[in-house]
């Protein structure tokens, strides 16, 4: 593994080495001193072109974690904000002695490009590019649910995936990337994934995806998943309060949102999850994600686990990987 730029891009067995490797950077995270001296004297740059709180930090965090040095690079106030092109910040950062870029694009390929252009010799993780893929983010959703359904909250066995388990996706999926990178991983690993959506938002083509679509949230939970994750609505990506893809959003949170009566007909098995920032009163209702069920504040700390893992086997040399 060279880069992390897409779900598509791994084996099953690639994904699961980077679920094991976490599972591992989770164990030394319990410690006193949780910093490790895998990656000291490397540089990773965080080489944000859209605005992230959550995504930034938790890279940030990882590879701190792993005592590597950290740049922070946000469009808005750069070069980029005067006209530089990607390629010339690639360039730079190059000249500069990075050894690893993560990038969030808007534009849906900007990681591919970065990665693949021969711009730079540096591994690039995406962290996010437009509505195409966020593979971190799926892989600390499988992290979330391997803990969970394979094991009833503890620690996985290593090389275990995710057969059988049922897993359904709610909400904004025409403009979510981590909807996309999700099918591509779970079903992967083994699970079964329904996409449920008012028609509006559900992308051109999604009948090709290994996955069931549905209308009708309360017919997904009558078949008794094992996870339920809602999707932000991305009112950013819309114009207006819905921007005519649902009536009002009352009307949205009526028939797809995770109100108190759909939560209460959860199994108690099962759990609830959101990537974050969530819409409360829009996706979900706060009795669903502040119950005991709710694994949100979990995918955040697993999110550190999952970056530390990508950056150490895309960083670490063979020796250190051996030790």
């Amino acid at each position: 593994m060279s880069h992390l730029i897409s779900i598509r891009d791994l084996t099953r067995e690639e994904a699961i080495t980077i679920l094991d490797t976490a599972e591992q950077m989770a164990a030394t995270q319990n410690r006193g001193i949780k910093k490790l001296p895998t990656l000291q004297g490397k540089t990773v740059v965080n080489l944000f072109f859209e605005d992230s709180t959550r995504t930034r930090i938790s890279f940030e965090t990882a590879a701190k974690r792993l005592s590597a040095d950290v740049i922070n690079f946000q469009a808005r106030g750069s070069s980029v904000s005067k006209g530089e092109s990607l390629k010339d910040t690639a360039l730079t950062l190059q000249a500069m002695g990075a050894d690893a870029v993560v990038v969030r694009h808007s534009s849906s390929g900007a990681a591919h490009r970065l990665a693949h252009a021969g711009w730079m010799n540096l591994p690039v993780l995406n962290a996010g590019d437009g509505t195409h893929q966020h593979p971190t983010q799926a892989l600390l959703d499988a992290m979330t649910l391997r803990r969970h359904y394979a094991t009833e909250g503890g620690t996985p066995h290593a090389g275990t995936g995710l057969d059988g388990a049922r897993v359904v996706i709610v909400g904004d999926i025409l403009h979510s990337r981590v909807a996309r990178s999700n099918v591509d991983l779970l079903t992967m690993l083994g699970a079964r994934v329904t996409l449920v959506a008012p028609p509006t938002l559900l992308p051109i083509g999604v009948e090709a995806w290994e996955c069931e679509t549905s209308y009708d949230f309360d017919d997904a939970i009558a078949s008794r998943p094992d996870a339920v994750m809602m999707l932000r609505v991305q009112r950013e990506r819309m114009s207006g309060a819905g921007g005519g893809f649902f009536p009002s959003p009352g009307a949205y949170h009526f028939e797809y949102g995770l109100t108190p009566e759909r939560f209460a007909r959860l199994d108690p098995h099962a759990v609830v999850m959101h990537p974050g920032p969530m819409n409360r009163g829009l996706e979900i209702c706060a009795e669903a994600a502040d119950s005991d069920q709710s694994v949100i504040v979990e995918q955040v700390g697993n999110g550190v686990c999952i970056r530390m893992a990508a950056l150490y086997l895309l960083l670490a040399s063979e020796g250190q990987r051996n030790d």
